[in-house]
């Protein structure tokens, strides 16, 4: 079945709670005959003449048989999740009981729920915007304190307020502008050109500053990828262990004990990095499974938008650091040189011998050694890129959206500098709030519906 439209007013239902033993199930009913369906199975008070925003304890029956003790909560439409009556029924968290409610309320009348189809349900509702929705899923998947707050502030509508204000100015100038082509034989002007000038300049400067918030907002959404690598027994994946405080990568001696990536995450700052440790690198080695891992080594670099260079530093000489570090020249990603294990050496000397490296951090990441520098610099690079918005773009759709508006205005602008007809500056104008509207949805296809929503865990 498609994410359209056209079904509804269908009475859904599905699993809302996380798959697995719990003590406690939430199973989610919505849609216009939800009451009903639900009261025909349910032994205790009439759930259609009960009041909303209330709880009842009854027992979910299969005919004459009893399937649980369960606690209705009703939301009588509109003031429900997605608009439409709804009940969610919360159990006893064994899979088997879950799975024989469902049985039963889809015997009575109600289907299984496609992912996401009630947030899909909240949208078309107008219970959410389109925007917020997508923060749905975003708080649903939040795995750091940035990424959770910042989905919180996109799904309580701080993102839809800006893009709903700044339409509103360009279509109250719009509607002037073809209000004007309407009298154009009176030669009148409705709409004030410095006026228009000042605001198209204005918005354009903000759609910029939020278009400038996505490469940090992708960052704390997603994380950002760190690579650690070097060359065999630099200590890698001590700093990994280090690091995510756990004992996750093998540590030996035996150069090129790590053959493939190491994969793990941790979080500074409310920041989530995904830290991969990689096979050391070398120039010739007979080993064949170690090639491998030094090729995937050079895959990852390239993917990743922090890399840790770790050397000895005790052994590396500053011509072999400065030989070694050119191997990255020309990549986007952002090294930082470490020299580990100054535990074995005088730090002092050792700083005085790279003095020439400004960049390089000195650590010991078997003693714990400076630890904190490194650290430190990780978050100073990711917050370098954190623009001074209430407001952060994380979703690429967005992003999309927002760049396509900015070149329209940057149309109207173009425009009025060479006195172009009412009839282009319209245009370009309906353009920049055509594109605002895809972002909260006011602009919408079954397509784009369907790959959002479907995205979605069953039961969100």
């Amino acid at each position: 079945m498609s994410y359209t439209r056209n079904n509804i007013i269908d009475t859904i239902c599905a699993i809302a709670t996380a798959s697995g033993v719990g003590a406690i199930g939430v199973i989610r009913v919505s849609g216009k005959d939800a009451l009903s369906l639900v009261n025909k199975c349910f032994a205790g008070k009439n759930l259609e003449q009960v009041q909303s925003h209330t709880l009842h304890l009854g027992k979910l029956m299969d005919g004459e048989t009893i399937v649980d003790e369960v606690l209705a909560s009703v939301f009588i439409e509109p003031k429900s999740y997605t608009g439409q009556n709804t009940i969610e029924l919360s159990c006893h968290g064994s899979p088997y009981i879950q799975q024989r409610i469902l049985q039963v309320l889809v015997q009575n009348g109600a289907r299984l729920a496609q992912p996401g189809e009630f947030t899909l349900r909240a949208f078309l509702n107008k219970k959410l915007d389109l925007s917020q929705a997508e923060a749905v899923a975003d708080l649903i998947a939040s795995n750091s304190d940035e990424s959770h707050r910042t989905a919180l502030q996109q799904m309580r509508g701080g993102f839809s307020q800006q893009i709903a204000l700044l339409k509103e100015k360009l279509v109250n100038f719009a509607s002037l502008i073809e209000l004007e082509l309407d009298f154009s034989e009176e030669d009148v002007e409705f709409a004030s050109r410095p006026e228009l000038r000042e605001l198209v300049q204005n918005i354009h400067k903000l759609i910029l500053d939020l278009v400038q918030t996505f490469k940090y907002g992708n960052a704390i959404k997603n994380g950002i990828p760190t690579v650690i690598v070097g060359k065999p027994n630099s200590g890698k994946s001590t700093l990994l262990n280090t690091l995510v405080n756990e004992e996750r990568a093998i540590v030996s001696t035996i150069a090129g004990t790590t053959r493939d990536t190491i994969e793990e995450a941790f979080v500074i700052k409310g920041i989530l990095f995904r830290l991969i440790d990689t096979a050391g690198i070398r120039e010739h080695t007979a080993d064949s499974i170690e090639s491998i891992g030094i090729e995937r080594t050079f895959d990852k670099i390239k993917k990743a938008s922090i890399v840790i260079y770790l050397f000895d530093a005790l052994t590396t000489s500053p011509d072999e650091l400065s030989h070694e570090l050119k191997q990255f020249e020309g990549l986007e990603s952002i090294i930082i040189p470490v020299g580990n294990k100054i535990d074995i050496g005088n730090e002092t000397l050792l700083r005085q011998k790279f003095i020439d490296f400004k960049d390089v951090i000195l650590i010991s990441s078997k003693e714990r050694i400076n630890m904190d520098l490194l650290t430190q610099k990780l978050i100073q690079i990711i917050e370098s890129d954190k623009v001074n918005n209430d407001v952060i773009i994380t979703n690429l759709r967005h992003f999309e959206a927002l760049k396509l508006t900015a070149e329209a205005l940057e149309n109207v602008l173009s425009s009025m500098d060479n006195q172009r007809s009412g009839e282009l500056l319209a245009f370009d104008i309906r353009k920049a709030v055509f594109h605002l509207g895809e972002i909260v949805g006011d602009i919408t296809t079954d397509d784009l519906l369907e790959n959002i929503f479907s995205k979605f865990c069953i039961g969100k």
